[in-house]
């Protein structure tokens, strides 16, 4: 199981890093961030695909999309300058939240 979050976390950094680069790519016409973009997804799908193996699918992609939602988030405020306002924070935060609950006290997650 543990390897299982392992992939898992590793296909959110790397799903991560290939939406910030797709940013840089600028419609794919930047072919340094682009190949970042295409090396990030790769790495990600293979990565979910390995957590798939032992995590159920709604659970992985809960993980996913979420843990992912809150990075890229936060590498825009870092690396874009983006801002984040109050509601947008207090959000991520209850994604997070989300993520705890639904880890620590679902039935639907292997033990």
């Amino acid at each position: 199981m543990a390897a299982a979050y392992t992939y898992l976390l590793i296909a959110v950094i790397a799903e991560t890093i290939g939406t910030t680069a797709l940013k840089a790519a600028e419609g794919f016409t930047r072919p340094w961030p682009s190949l970042v973009v295409v090396i990030g997804y790769a790495v990600a799908f293979y990565c979910l695909s390995l957590t798939l193996k032992v995590i159920p699918v709604g659970v992985s992609y809960a993980i996913w999309s979420g843990l992912g939602i809150v990075l890229i988030s936060l590498f825009g405020w870092l690396v874009y300058k983006q801002t984040l306002d109050f509601p947008a924070i207090i959000g991520m935060a209850l994604i997070l939240c989300g993520i705890l609950v639904m880890n620590l006290f679902s039935g639907a997650v292997n033990r």
